[in-house]
C-alpha cells in the first residue's frame, strides 16, 4: 500500500476542510476547532468562499487557490458540490479525499451513479477516496482529530494500540468514549462510509504497517471487498497482530430469499462466521468484548490450545462465565492428580472438578498467589481465567495483585472481576493482564480465543479434477443462463466426481425435450401409450422433471417404491398431473426415474454463491427436515479433503454415521470427497474465471445418502440454479 496513502491518512502534513463554517455551532465548524483542540501541529487550511478567515486561520476561496501541497482533503459541502469539488481536488493531486457529505448510494440508484462518478474524478487525478457518507478520522498519537464527531468535546483523548476501522461513523464515538472510560485509548478510528473507493481492507493493510497500531478491530455492516480484506488479514496474522470483529444487522431476511435450502443454511450469519474464520478474523458477539479481548491475543497466535483451567474466589462468578463458554470452542479443564499433589504439599486442598473454587481461603494472598503459579506452571492447561470476587473491589491486595504480578510462562492468563472494580480493572490494564467487566464478554472473549485460526487457503483443482471442472464448465456454458432441471444438475455434479447413481429421463407427451444421451431413453413420443423400450431402473423413485420446480416433494412431484413398470407408469401420471395442478406455468420436461438407493444416513451438501464473500459449501443432516434442524457447517470454497472431514466432524446429526454407540459407521471418507468435488463449482463457470461466463449461484444435493464404510456414497437429488443477467456475485 502507497506510503503517501499512509502519510495521508494517519500523518497528514496539510488539511484541507472544504465546507468549513465560521458558525461554531454548525457541524462544518468542528474539525477545524478539534484538530487544534486535540494538539494536530500540520497546516489547516479552511476553504470558504465567503470568508477570508475561519477562528484564527487563513480561509481560501476554493481549493485551486490555496498555495502548497496538501495530503488530506476532508469535504462538508452539499451533495449537488461534491462532484465538482472531488474534481477539483483530483486536479491538484490530493493524495486523499474523504468526503463526509452524504446522499449517495444510501440514497437510491442516482445516489449510486453519482457516487460512482465521484471515484472516476478522483482516480483520473491519482487521488483516493473515503466516502461519501463517512464522518472522518481520528489518529489521537498524531492529534488527528479530522471528524465532526461529537465525541471529540472530550478533553483529550486517550493514546493507545488499537487500530478500528468502522462503517458506522457515529459508533466511533461510542467505542472511543466507552474505551476510554475503561483506560482503553486507540491508535486510529477510521470511519470508511460508502467505501466506494477505499475499502476497509485497504485501510486495514495500511494499519498492517502502522508502528503504532498492534491490534486492528472492524465495525462491520457487510463485507464489500472480501480480496482485499482477506489478504490484509494474512499480512496482519505474519505482523502478529490480531483481527478482531464485531458484525452488525446479521438478518434472517436473506434466508427467505434463497431457493435452496442450502440458501437457508448458509445464511447471511453463517456463511459470514465461515468467511471470518477463514480469515483469521476473530468474531465477537458483544460490543464489550471487541474494545477487551485485544489484549487476551495479543498473548498468544492463534491455534495457541483451548484448554481453559478456572480459578475463583467466587463459585457464582465463575459459574456466570462457564456457563456461557461454548463447548465447542473451549475446554475447561479441571487439575490433573499432580497439581492436586503439589498444592497439597503446601497445605492447600483443592478438588478435581472444572472449576477450582477457593472460596474464602482463596481470598488469603498467599493462597491464591500459589494456586494461580501451579496453574499456569502446569501443563495440563493453555489458558488460565481468575475470576476474583468482592476483594477485587475492597481489598486488592489479597486477589487482584496476585493475579497482576503472576508469571505467566508463555501461558495466556485473563481476569474477570464480579463486583464493579474500576480500580481493579486499571491495575490488570496497568500489568497487561485482559480483564472484563461483564461473564457475556468474558465467555465471548474465551470463545473467540477458541475459534481463532490461523487465515486459511483456498484448495484449487489438482490433478484429474483439473479435467473434472473443465467438463463442469462445459456443461454450464452449454445450459448458459437458462434454469436447470434435476438431469442438467446431475449431469454437472457427475462431471465434478459426484456419484449419481442410475437414473433415466423418460419424456412425456408433447412437452418431452431430448436430453443428453446418457441419460435418455430411446422412447416413444408417448411412454403412456407403449411398452418401455428399455428398462426403469427398478425400484425406482419418480420425480417430475422442470427447471420451474426445485423442492418437488411439496407440490406431490415425488413417488418412491416403484417396483413395477405398472407403478412406474402409474406414479408418472401422478407426478404430472400433480405438478400442472399445482404450477400451471411451470415447464415440464418430462420425469426423472432413478433406482431407490439405501444407506447408514442422509446428508445435505450444497454450495452457495454469498454476494458479499464468495463461494461457500455447506454440510448438514439431510433430509426434507434439513432446513428446520439448521445443523449445518458452512465454509469458503473450495475446501480440501481435510476441511470437508473438519465440516463433517461438525455436524451433530451425522454423529451416528460416526460409529455412536455401536452403530455401523459409514463411508466418510466417501462424504467428504463428495463434499470436496461439489465445492470445485467455486472453480467453475465464467464469473469465477473472469470471462463473463454462466455462473452457479446454488447448487445443493438433499440428500446424499452415505453407505457404509467403504461402499460410498450416491446422490438422490440435484439441485443447480443459475445465476441470471443482471444479478451480481
Amino acid at each position: 500500500m502507497s506510503t503517501a496513502l499512509a502519510q495521508a491518512l494517519l500523518a497528514p502534513r496539510a488539511i484541507a476542510l472544504v465546507g468549513a463554517s465560521g458558525d461554531p455551532a454548525k457541524n462544518t465548524a468542528r474539525p477545524q476547532r478539534y484538530l487544534r483542540q486535540h494538539g494536530y501541529t500540520g497546516r489547516i487550511v479552511p476553504i470558504n468562499p465567503s470568508r477570508a478567515e475561519l477562528f484564527g486561520e487563513r480561509a481560501w476561496p476554493d481549493i485551486a487557490a490555496v498555495p502548497g501541497a496538501i495530503d488530506h482533503a476532508f469535504v462538508m459541502v452539499p451533495a449537488a458540490e461534491v462532484e465538482r469539488v472531488v474534481g477539483a481536488c483530483a486536479a491538484r493531486g490530493i493524495p486523499l479525499i474523504t468526503v463526509y457529505s452524504d446522499g449517495f448510494a444510501e440514497a437510491g440508484p442516482e445516489g449510486a451513479r453519482q457516487q460512482a462518478r465521484l471515484v472516476t474524478l478522483a482516480r483520473a487525478g491519482g487521488s483516493r477516496l473515503i466516502g461519501p457518507n463517512s464522518i472522518g478520522s481520528i489518529v489521537p498519537p498524531n492529534g488527528v482529530a479530522l471528524s465532526v464527531n461529537a465525541v471529540l468535546e472530550l478533553p483529550q483523548l486517550a493514546k493507545g494500540r488499537l487500530g478500528l476501522i468502522s462503517h458506522s461513523g457515529s459508533l466511533i464515538g461510542a467505542i472511543l468514549s466507552r474505551g476510554q472510560a475503561r483506560g482503553i485509548g486507540f491508535s486510529a478510528l477510521l470511519s470508511v462510509g460508502n467505501e466506494a473507493d477505499l475499502s476497509m481492507g485497504e485501510i486495514a493493510d495500511l494499519l498492517v504497517d502502522d508502528s503504532n497500531t498492534d491490534a486492528i478491530l472492524l465495525f462491520l455492516e457487510t463485507v464489500r471487498d472480501a480480496p482485499h480484506l482477506a489478504l490484509a488479514c494474512r499480512r496482519a496474522h505474519a505482523a502478529g497482530k490480531p483481527v478482531i470483529a464485531y458484525v452488525l444487522g446479521q438478518s434472517a431476511l436473506g434466508r427467505s430469499l434463497a431457493a435452496t435450502h442450502t440458501g437457508a443454511l448458509a445464511g447471511d450469519a453463517e456463511a459470514m462466521t465461515a468467511w471470518l474464520d477463514a480469515q483469521g478474523i476473530v468474531r465477537v458477539d458483544q460490543f464489550e468484548t471487541l474494545l477487551e479481548i485485544a489484549p487476551l491475543l495479543r498473548q498468544g497466535q492463534a491455534g495457541g490450545g483451548r484448554r481453559v483451567a478456572v480459578v475463583t474466589t467466587t463459585g457464582g462468578g465463575a459459574a456466570m462465565v462457564v456457563d456461557r463458554i461454548d463447548s465447542a470452542t473451549v475446554e475447561v479443564v479441571g487439575p490433573p492428580p499432580a497439581v492436586i499433589d503439589k498444592l497439597a504439599a503446601l497445605g492447600i486442598r483443592i478438588g478435581n472438578g472444572p472449576v477450582t473454587d477457593l472460596t474464602l481461603a482463596g481470598t488469603r494472598r498467599e493462597v491464591y498467589a500459589a494456586v494461580l503459579d501451579v496453574f499456569l506452571e502446569s501443563d495440563h492447561c493453555d489458558t488460565v481465567l481468575a475470576v476474583a470476587g468482592s476483594s477485587a473491589q475492597f481489598h486488592p491486595q489479597h486477589v487482584v495483585e496476585p493475579i497482576a504480578e503472576a508469571d505467566r510462562r508463555g501461558k495466556r492468563l485473563l481476569a474477570f472481576a464480579a463486583p464493579q472494580a474500576d480500580a481493579a480493572l486499571a491495575l490488570f490494564a496497568d500489568a497487561g493482564v485482559p480483564a472484563f467487566r461483564t461473564p457475556e464478554a468474558c465467555a465471548d472473549a474465551l470463545r473467540g480465543m477458541g475459534r481463532w485460526q490461523p487465515p486459511s487457503s483456498a484448495a484449487p483443482p489438482a490433478g484429474d479434477e483439473v479435467a473434472a471442472v473443465q467438463a463442469a464448465t462445459t456443461l454450464l456454458e452449454a445450459i448458459g443462463t437458462d434454469a436447470c432441471d434435476e438431469a442438467q444438475a446431475r449431469e454437472v455434479f457427475a462431471a465434478l466426481g459426484v456419484p449419481q447413481g442410475e437414473w433415466r429421463v423418460v419424456p412425456v407427451g408433447d412437452n418431452g425435450v431430448e436430453l443428453s444421451s446418457r441419460s435418455t431413453l430411446d422412447l416413444p413420443s408417448d411412454p403412456l401409450a407403449a411398452s418401455l423400450s428399455a428398462p426403469l431402473p427398478l425400484p425406482a423413485a419418480v420425480k417430475v422433471l422442470s427447471p420451474d420446480i426445485l423442492h418437488k416433494s411439496d407440490m406431490g412431484g415425488v413417488r418412491l417404491n416403484c417396483v413395477t413398470d405398472a407403478d412406474a407408469r402409474a406414479a408418472i401420471s401422478a407426478v404430472i398431473a400433480a405438478a400442472k395442478s399445482h404450477m400451471p406455468a411451470a415447464r415440464i420436461r418430462g420425469t426423472l426415474v432413478q433406482r431407490m438407493e439405501r444407506g447408514l444416513g442422509e446428508v445435505i451438501v450444497g454450495y452457495r454463491l454469498d454476494p458479499r464473500i464468495g463461494p461457500t459449501v455447506v454440510v448438514g443432516a439431510g433430509g426434507t427436515l434439513a432446513e428446520v434442524y439448521r445443523d449445518a457447517v458452512v465454509r469458503p470454497a473450495p475446501v480440501s479433503l481435510d476441511d470437508a472431514a473438519q465440516m463433517i466432524a461438525g455436524v451433530r446429526g451425522l454423529e451416528p454415521l460416526r460409529g455412536y454407540r455401536g452403530a455401523e459407521p459409514g463411508d466418510l471418507d466417501a462424504l467428504a470427497f463428495a463434499v470436496r468435488r461439489l465445492s470445485l463449482l467455486a472453480c467453475v463457470g465464467g464469473a469465477n474465471r473472469g470471462t463473463g461466463g454462466p455462473v452457479v449461484a446454488e447448487a445443493e444435493i438433499n440428500p446424499l445418502v452415505v453407505r457404509p464404510a467403504g461402499k460410498g456414497t450416491v446422490a438422490l437429488d440435484a439441485v443447480l440454479v443459475m445465476m441470471q443477467p443482471g444479478e451480481h456475485a
